[in-house]
């Protein structure tokens, strides 16, 4: 018997009058179509599990249709949009159906009636597996005219088709298959690790204040495990940055292992051998560490059972308690604005990001108020575009079509047999997290990440997809501006950059209980010493005007250069608002490291308020009867064999052809891949490949190489003040993408780009410092400004048409007003350490504040607003 595969469909009513004809002769109905089936081949993702546009599953009524061509899934309104761009016509829709199994009593009978499932198939349901019982369905859909063919069905179809759809049927879904690929996981054991050889230079690494030390950059840094060198990495599309002196060093020193700094944890770290070109293991990493001042193992002593041996376990249980609401009957919320994001395992960090920013009226309107043009205008392959991925879960949390409220036959049913069951279900977002966290070793990992860290990845990812388009991440960007004192002239200066959050720290000493904070620590002393359990712990109480105090107060420039004294001096920096963002993000700087190493959040409760008045901060610009600094830079050291490094530098640069000619076999044509490894710097095939999968859709991507020039014909050595000419580069694409992300021109940002030698930082700098009009003056001076993760250096610029949005083109868009708030978000951090612990977040929303706790959302009784981690505040109406 045939069945219909979509019943509202206006074709099926002729369907049925065909299908006696269809079963007679099979092989002859799929002839025509036979060339579009394939066969899944190693590396095909078969998307049986979700819907590329929504999350319709199996499991869904209209169940889901994969296409035996691309083996992407399509719920039942999508299906038709895919049908109608490729003209693919064969899909295999898969069903399944779910009954809870029940006992004669009215219990459950934990048994299934039809083994016969999908492999693989993930549950869309937090249910116990074995309380349900299965009956899956497949069978093949023919488009336009949607003929269908019960499956299996072997003696009547061609081999070629049964093997495609047995192939489809069997195969792991496409993110069960990825992670035991992943990047953590598929990672071997460095063959240098044991018999590593580390120099007895007496180096000690400090847990924090690092910088590179040939270029000083402070992001990115990697540790040599041989002799201790401290040095930045490459920057890459994903946009982490630096202007790869650890490689460099590498091909100096041979010293082969490196650990990046800021991912050192009880539990490991990422190690990178530059000799094996690929990310390894070094299981003797604590040593190594050691060896340098780092004990890894004393981070956070655990027993044999994985719990923590420290005596103070219930300032964290009742941090999770109380943020949790723990205790409380809350009432579960349904409808538009209150679906839930499922957790998939370490996954909470993204799920509350995700929320707050879909509770933002510009994210809304961008992606799910032009849902249907992103749809229609959407890749072959929408499972790698962000665009369509961010509209999938923004409709998907706004929508309401995955909250919905229990039935009340079956509340009353629930009532009846004396048992509750969460209704919320949630939805997952696998396919955005995997598209997100491509080619990124912490987010790509399935451990927990820092939630502040990830909210900056994802400004980042939005500023980079929205060229040409409205960028709703606008309404973050503010401008900082920072005066710079030199401490003996009392001469100034002035500068401003961009910022999307502000960090305010916690003042210990500024504590309203200061008294019996100070009574604890005697008596917690005294436990120690006597081997008695430790006394019930005390929370600091820090007012929120003291945090914002501490944020405005001076404070000293390390490696302070003064061009008036054109010597190393003292150096006093203050910031101070150049424009309020129409939302402004507050982050409480509650993690730090101890001089042992040890990572401590400090537990803290600050008394946010509900409304913040900032105006006083606002920037006031060079005042009267200040003197600015003099406009130089300080003189550039040149290393003793400046004739070899300057060699060096004009030299061609190698391409792997290994690495070229593996990516060629995969298709890609040759003079892309010979520009992918040589814009990811000759580090591997892999690296090379996710270049690839960024630039695919540029003009340009299968052109030949343009490889740089000897010397640029830029500003002569005159115009620099150590009278050395300035060497000339072609700058790299995605460098020049970032820059024009945030509305530079690319002319701008190209002569930037070669100006600084591709240094984004000082790119930026250069930018603001040398308006288009003046493309041939000398590069602009960072010397009075400590080095900043995303510094503009704004001299002399302090007009509001700098500031405003429709003012210079060449300058970033920023939407000022006035700096009045008021609180309409916070997350918070359990655990006590952001790469553990759990995240969750309350939003207001209609007037009540809501809790939105992984796939539980309900109206919160006491939020938690002292001890959240990241605030988010909105711009209150001048009126």
């Amino acid at each position: 018997a045939q069945r219909r595969a979509a019943p509202e469909a206006p074709q099926h009513c002729g369907a049925r009058s065909r299908n006696a004809k269809m079963a007679a002769d099979l092989g002859e109905l799929l002839v025509p179509y036979m060339p579009t089936i394939r066969v899944p081949r190693t590396g095909d993702r078969v998307f049986k599990s979700e819907c590329a546009f929504s999350f319709d599953s199996p499991e869904s009524e209209g169940g889901l249709y994969v296409c035996m061509n691309t083996f992407l899934g399509f719920g039942r309104e999508h299906v038709e949009r895919h049908y109608r761009k490729t003209g693919q016509s064969v899909y295999m829709h898969l069903k399944r159906h779910v009954k809870e199994v029940r006992a004669a009593g009215g219990g459950t009978i934990p048994r299934r009636r039809n083994g016969k499932v999908f492999l693989d198939l993930e549950l869309n349901r937090d249910f116990n597996g074995e309380d349900y019982e299965y009956e899956d369905e497949a069978k093949l859909v023919i488009f336009p005219d949607h003929f269908e063919i019960p499956l299996p069905n072997i003696e009547e179809l061609p081999a070629l088709v049964t093997i495609a759809c047995d192939a489809v049927l069997n195969a792991p879904s496409a993110y069960k298959k990825q992670e035991p690929e992943s990047w953590e996981e598929e990672i071997q054991v460095s063959r240098h690790a044991r018999s590593l050889r580390q120099l007895d230079n007496g180096v000690r690494i400090p847990p924090s204040g690092w910088k590179c030390q040939k270029c000083e950059m402070r992001e990115n840094l990697w540790l040599n495990l041989t002799d201790g060198a401290v040095l930045c990495g490459k920057w890459f599309f994903d946009g982490s940055g630096g202007n790869g002196h650890a490689l460099e060093h590498y091909r100096e020193t041979n010293y082969p292992l490196a650990v990046k700094l800021d991912t050192i944890t009880p539990d490991g770290a990422d190690v990178y051998s530059f000799e094996e070109e690929e990310a390894v293991l070094d299981p003797h990493v604590s040593e190594h560490l050691s060896h340098f001042g780092i004990d890894m193992l004393q981070m956070q002593k655990r027993t044999e059972n994985g719990h923590h041996t420290d005596n103070k376990p219930r300032p964290r249980v009742s941090e999770w308690e109380v943020i949790q609401e723990s205790g409380m009957k809350l009432k579960e919320v349904y409808g538009s604005g209150y679906t839930g994001i499922k957790n998939l395992g370490n996954s909470c960090y993204l799920s509350t990001v995700m929320q707050v920013l879909f509770s933002i009226p510009d994210f809304q309107r961008m992606y799910v108020g032009n849902l249907q043009r992103i749809f229609d205008y959407s890749p072959l392959d929408p499972t790698q575009d962000f665009a369509t991925q961010m509209a999938k879960l923004g409709h998907g949390l706004l929508s309401g079509q995955y909250s919905k409220p229990p039935m009340k036959s079956e509340l009353i049913e629930q009532v009846m047999k004396e048992e509750y069951k969460h209704q919320q279900k949630g939805i997952s977002a696998r396919m955005l997290k995997a598209l997100v966290s491509r080619g990124h070793p912490e987010f790509s990992s399935n451990r927990q990440q820092d939630a502040h860290e990830f909210l900056l990845h994802m400004i980042n990812l939005v500023e980079r997809n929205s060229a040409g388009s409205e960028n709703p991440s606008d309404v973050f960007r503010f401008l900082v501006e920072e005066r710079v004192q030199c401490c003996q002239t009392r001469r100034v200066r002035y500068t401003q950059r961009v910022d999307y959050c502000i960090q305010l720290p916690a003042p210990f000493e500024a504590a309203s209980n200061r008294e019996e904070l100070l009574a604890y620590e005697v008596k917690r002393k005294e436990a120690e010493e006597n081997m008695r359990p430790s006394p019930e712990p005390v929370r600091a109480r820090i007012p929120f005007t003291a945090c914002l105090q501490a944020f405005t107060e001076p404070e000293n420039v390390p490696d302070f250069w003064s061009s008036a004294l054109q010597a190393k001096s003292a150096g006093v920096k203050t910031s101070r608002f150049a424009s309020f963002p129409e939302y402004l993000v507050v982050q409480i700087k509650k993690f730090t490291f101890g001089v042992d190493w040890v990572p401590k959040k400090l537990d803290v409760a600050i008394d946010v308020p509900d409304f913040l008045d900032l105006n006083r901060l606002r920037a006031t610009g060079l005042q009267a009867g200040e003197e600015e600094l003099p406009d130089l830079m300080p003189p550039i050291v040149l290393p003793e064999d400046t004739r070899g490094m300057l060699n060096q530098l004009l030299k061609t640069p190698e391409i792997d052809e290994a690495a070229v000619m593996q990516l060629a076999e995969m298709g890609f044509p040759l003079e892309a891949c010979r520009k992918a490894v040589y814009y990811t710097g000759n580090m591997g095939p892999e690296m090379a490949f996710n270049w690839i999968i960024a630039h695919m859709e540029e003009p340009d991507f299968a052109e030949p190489l343009t490889l740089p020039s000897m010397i640029d014909p830029g500003p002569s050595a005159g115009d620099s003040p150590t009278g050395a000419a300035l060497l000339g580069n072609s700058p790299p694409e995605e460098s020049i993408a970032i820059l024009t992300s945030m509305g530079f021109p690319r002319t701008h940002s190209i002569h930037a780009l070669k100006a600084t030698n591709n240094n984004l930082e000082r790119a930026l700098d250069w930018i603001f410092t040398h308006p288009e009009e003046e493309e041939s003056d000398a590069l602009s001076d960072m010397a009075d400004t400590e080095p900043n993760d995303n510094a503009f250096s704004n001299a002399n610029s302090h007009s509001d048409s700098t500031l405003s949005p429709d003012g210079d083109a060449s300058g970033p868009r920023v939407k000022d007003g006035p700096g009045r708030y008021e609180l309409f978000a916070f997350i918070s951090h359990m655990g006590a350490s952001t790469m553990s612990g759990h995240y969750v977040c309350h939003i207001k929303k209609e007037g009540r504040w809501v809790i939105y706790n992984d796939h539980k959302v309900c109206l919160s009784e006491r939020p938690p607003k002292d001890l959240g981690y990241i605030y988010f505040y909105h711009r209150l109406s001048s009126s």
